[in-house]
């Protein structure tokens, strides 16, 4: 329920779940099977009633995962269709366990060896032309074809490929109703030659088809975006239309606020943020600083009966610690050294409104208690008075912390974080949403550009790539801030990799983890720490070692309870020197 530290490592293959009034992430095995149901033994344990007991497997494996279902009494479907057969994932793809919600996040998979032309084959060849775009600077363009239904028109489809494919393209399909065609050299521009004959030739074929088209680097650099863009883009495609990946960006006006979303997983969580708002819940909304935790928060008030009221945004984290009650809850004349006038407080000056306390985790115990009281009678009482005043508000707060852990240390009131955390949304970090990077990007360029009254700037293809392998520790501020960085520093109309700062060219996110953060002040002085490689060797031995003592030394039994194949466990039995107990046989003696 608690966010991720913000040094969280972006490689990790995960589902965001949404279920009934919060989200939050399950992380997916390196290899495994992955049972989803609300049976007790289910490894995805779900709560909702549409659930079946028994709902679905997740297998993943080297080469990527699947979904099947398991006769479930509400069915399975991947981006909106219903799950017949095992079906391939992808990053970005949307199940749906009955009323339950989860959309995949899986990390990057090698080229696998050629084989006959099959979904895993084909992302393995879009991995090689994406490499090589990028490499050389060449255009590539990827046009993903959403049959009206699975296998509608799909002999036809193939017919047009047969005939229109060049020997550099590559095609295949993703499911029985999506076909994605690899198309380099091909920029993706409107009226491009090649690119509109292939677009009329596959309508043609199949009149009620939609077309999407996403090109590289613009629209992502890195294979899944693509796919993801191009999907998107056909999703949103009127039948026998096409539409570009920009047709694919969400704007969501939220008064005067605009949010640019494309990413699948924000575009779940903002569908369940409007619903949220619907109610008078409290909402936690958790994530890494910057992520885009104030916008989530508006957006539950403007989609509130509250809209019209006022939103106060607070930052716990700003207020000084002897301050901290008098801003929140007011003060009289007179009530300490420089109170010269009554002051109403933040809470207070949000009536009919909807209060945002940011980095509540950072709040002092004795404003924590406070807090939970007014929240709890709807009161409040000044700074240097004994009356209570009412007051109608809802709150909404946000954290980068895991306040689970917090509470576990005795720094967070528990009562306060149940108070709070009624429903809780997890916002993904932004390098988690490489869709939105490059839109996102030139958002910011152009309003920053309006104001300092310049015309507008393009970001080159080197540019785009830098910023999709950057990654954002500081997530959509820090990308805002560089954009208007470059706004006021470039002279030219062309933004060069050149241009950006050298921390742009540091570890890439598709590389790596985000930079090892600074030790905490409390570690300085602590011990130093194993190398990585050997912690990972250690934590691999005990957990093996703890699964075969359970397993009485069965190492069927013992992989099967660390989720590890058994080709693996054996491996690794060796590798790591243990030593499988004897299976234990009757009674144990005396």
């Amino acid at each position: 329920m608690g966010a991720p530290s913000e040094s969280s490592g972006s490689g990790d293959a995960y589902l965001l779940v949404l279920e009934g009034e919060s989200s939050w992430r399950f992380p997916l095995p390196a290899e495994g099977v992955v049972l989803v149901g609300r049976d007790e033994r289910a490894d995805l344990r779900l709560r909702d009633e549409s659930v079946s007991r028994r709902h679905a497997r997740i297998l993943v494996t080297d080469e990527g995962s699947r979904v099947v279902d398991l006769g479930s009494q509400n069915g399975t479907s991947v981006n909106g269709r219903a799950l017949e057969d095992a079906q391939p994932l992808l990053s970005g793809d949307v199940l749906a366990f009955g009323a339950v919600v989860a959309v995949v996040r899986v990390r990057s998979r090698p080229v696998p060896a050629r084989r006959a032309m099959d979904a895993e084959r084909l992302m393995g060849q879009l991995r090689e032309e994406v490499e090589r775009a990028l490499r050389y600077g060449r255009p590539l363009t990827v046009l993903a074809v959403a049959l009206p239904e699975p296998g509608a028109g799909r002999d036809a489809v193939e017919g047009v490929l047969g005939s229109d494919a060049g020997p550099a393209e590559a095609a295949g399909w993703l499911d029985s109703a999506h076909l994605l065609w690899l198309l380099p050299e091909v920029s993706g521009e409107p009226g491009e030659e090649g690119l509109g004959e292939r677009v009329e030739a596959l309508l043609a074929a199949c009149p009620r088809a939609r077309v999407g088209v996403a090109t590289c680097p613009s629209d992502g650099c890195d294979a899944d975006t693509l796919v993801a863009a191009a999907r998107t883009a056909a999703q949103v495609a009127v039948p026998g239309a096409f539409a570009a990946a920009s047709e694919g960006i969400t704007r969501l006006t939220l008064g005067d606020r605009v949010v640019l979303v494309a990413d699948p997983a924000m575009a779940q969580l903002y569908a369940l943020l409007r619903r949220l708002a619907a109610s008078e819940l409290p909402v936690l909304v958790c994530g890494e600083t910057g992520a885009g935790k104030e916008n989530a928060a508006f957006a539950v008030h403007h989609g509130s009966r509250r809209a019209a009221g006022p939103f106060v945004p607070v930052n716990c984290a700003a207020l000084p610690e002897s301050l901290v009650e008098s801003e929140l809850f007011g003060h009289e004349k007179g009530a300490f050294t420089g109170a010269n006038a009554s002051r109403v407080g933040l809470l207070e000056s949000a009536q009919g409104g909807t209060v945002f306390l940011d980095e509540v985790g950072e709040l002092p115990p004795a404003a924590q208690a406070k807090l939970l009281r007014a929240l709890e009678v709807r009161r409040i009482t000044r700074v240097g008075d004994v009356r209570e005043r009412p007051i109608d508000i809802r709150v909404v707060a946000a954290t980068h912390r895991d306040l689970e852990a917090e509470v576990a240390a005795g720094r967070f009131r528990q009562d306060l974080y149940f108070r709070l955390g009624a429903a809780t949304v997890l916002l993904p970090p932004l390098r988690e949403r490489p869709r939105e990077v490059p839109m996102l990007a030139r958002d910011f360029l152009a309003r920053a550009c309006m104001a300092l009254g310049r015309g507008g700037m393009e970001l080159a293809s080197g540019t785009l790539l830098a910023l999709s392998r950057h990654a954002w520790p500081g997530n959509v501020r820090e990308l805002r801030n560089l954009m208007d960085y470059v706004a006021a520093a470039v002279t030219g109309d062309v933004v060069e990799p050149h241009h950006l700062p050298a921390r742009m060219m540091g570890l890439s996110r598709a590389t790596g983890s985000p930079p090892e953060p600074m030790p905490a002040p409390e570690s300085v002085t602590a011990s130093p720490r194993l190398p990585l490689a050997q912690e990972i060797r250690e934590l691999e031995r005990r957990r093996m070692q703890e699964a075969l003592d359970a397993s009485e030394g069965v190492q069927t039994r013992a992989a099967a309870l660390i989720g590890m194949p058994i080709r693996t466990f054996s491996f690794k039995l060796k590798q790591l020197g243990l030593q499988p107990r004897a299976t234990r046989r009757g009674p144990p003696p005396g």
